[in-house]
């Protein structure tokens, strides 16, 4: 128990919430105030261990993103001062000691474009590499761990920790305006923003590590963004095909993870569990987005999703539209791992040989040979083709390969159904 009355579990679990919930919009404050992204990711990293310790002796304060900001500043501040090198950070620590608004104010302030969407505009601007961009938004904007990008990514913790580095240093010394472009470039850059918050969201959907089966916080803080997003660019059909994408996947959260937290896969959902809300506000959306032209890549997978979510049940699921659709969008997009996803929608619309023929192609194979969810995916379709003990060797090397629990225990019981030993 600290000194406080609030026990050291307590303040612990207050302090990971609050990191949680706030990393983003305070880091983008502090970004704004002193246009810095390692210094705001240093000073905001030293406040969270500073409110270890201070509110384990005063108690949790009454706001803790108000708390977090503050302090953060005021460490920023110390550094500049003590670091007092080149003009140009004695006259941002002029700008820093200027009066402001209230701490709660400035963290409560949901005007749109909000200091967030400034941070996903400068970090995906076009003098950073395409990987970079991304990698640096989830770990600035959503204070993933240099292991969680890593593992979105598929390269070591080592590498992603340089290669975030390098883009911090090129944004410092290249002066990337902080702001978000104006209409005339804008479309340049937006790609790049749609793929970092659909990375936020599926960071979330399903949360590597050991953390829980689904990372509500990180899919809802997506679709926040993605509503921002659709507001200042409420032309973009592609910026609604996304987030109606994202809001069918949010709409069956209620029904994929059990009371246990296992994993309910979409064939054995209780699909009157859906937020049929959800549905309807991503059709409207899709809908809107169609009639306006050609579909791209994101309205095209939330048409896929559309299908599952109006089925009455997996059986009766319309698989050859699904297919239809999977092969739209191998046309619009070079990507394996669509492919894969074909390959499946192939097994239930004609047989899981068909499936397997398809997904063995060497080509293919060789490109999703260290990609987990394809061992998963092989394992399904072998053992709805009755071949046990192959799929048995698939499931085994998908599980050495999984690094979320829960879903590695569905493997698990999967594997312990087909009696192989």
């Amino acid at each position: 128990m600290s000194d406080s009355g609030v026990s050291d579990g307590d303040v612990r679990a207050a302090v990971a919430a609050a990191a949680r919930t706030h990393f983003g919009k305070l880091l983008a404050l502090l970004v704004r105030q002193f246009g810095d992204i390692q210094l705001g990711e240093d000073a905001l990293q030293d406040a969270i261990l500073a409110a270890l310790r201070h509110w384990a002796a005063s108690g949790l304060p009454d706001n803790a993103a108000a708390w977090l900001l503050q302090t953060a500043r005021h460490r920023a501040i110390d550094r500049i001062r003590r670091e007092k090198v080149h003009a140009d950070k004695r006259g941002l620590l002029v700008a820093a000691e200027a009066p402001e608004p209230a701490a709660e104010e400035r963290v409560d302030d949901e005007r749109i474009p909000d200091e967030r969407l400034r941070l996903i505009f400068t970090c995906c601007h076009p003098a950073l590499a395409s990987e970079a961009q991304v990698a640096l938004t989830l770990k600035t904007l959503c204070g993933l761990t240099t292991a969680q990008v890593a593992h979105a990514f598929v390269v070591a913790e080592p590498t992603m920790a340089q290669r975030l580095l390098r883009a911090k240093n090129k944004i410092r010394a290249t002066a990337i305006p902080y702001e978000i472009p104006p209409p005339t470039i804008l479309g340049e850059r937006l790609a790049a923003v749609l793929k970092v918050i659909y990375f936020i969201f599926n960071e979330g959907y399903y949360a590597s590590g050991e953390g829980a089966t689904i990372e509500v916080d990180l899919c809802d803080e997506a679709l926040r963004l993605g509503r921002v997003l659709l507001a200042l660019l409420p032309a973009e059909t592609e910026v609604a095909g996304l987030l109606a994408l994202m809001l069918l996947h949010r709409s069956r959260f209620a029904a994929r993870v059990g009371a246990d937290g296992e994993i309910i896969d979409l064939e054995h959902q209780d699909r009157s569990l859906w937020d049929r809300d959800a549905i309807a506000a991503a059709d409207r959306l899709l809908k809107a987005a169609l009639m306006k032209g050609s579909a791209g890549a994101y309205q095209v997978q939330a048409a896929i999703s559309a299908v599952h979510a109006h089925a009455i049940d997996f059986a009766r699921t319309d698989w050859k539209q699904i297919v239809m659709l999977y092969r739209h969008l191998a046309a619009i997009e070079n990507n394996p791992v669509v492919e894969l996803n074909l390959a499946v929608a192939l097994s239930y619309a004609e047989n899981p040989g068909v499936g397997l023929a398809y997904l063995d192609r060497p080509e293919l194979t060789a490109k999703l040979e260290n990609y987990q969810p394809y061992y998963a995916a092989r394992a399904n379709l072998l053992r709805r083709a009755g071949r046990r003990r192959e799929a048995a060797e698939m499931y085994r090397a998908a599980i050495e390969r999984c690094d979320n629990r829960a879903q590695a225990a569905y493997l698990e019981r999967r594997l312990a159904s087909l009696g192989v030993h």
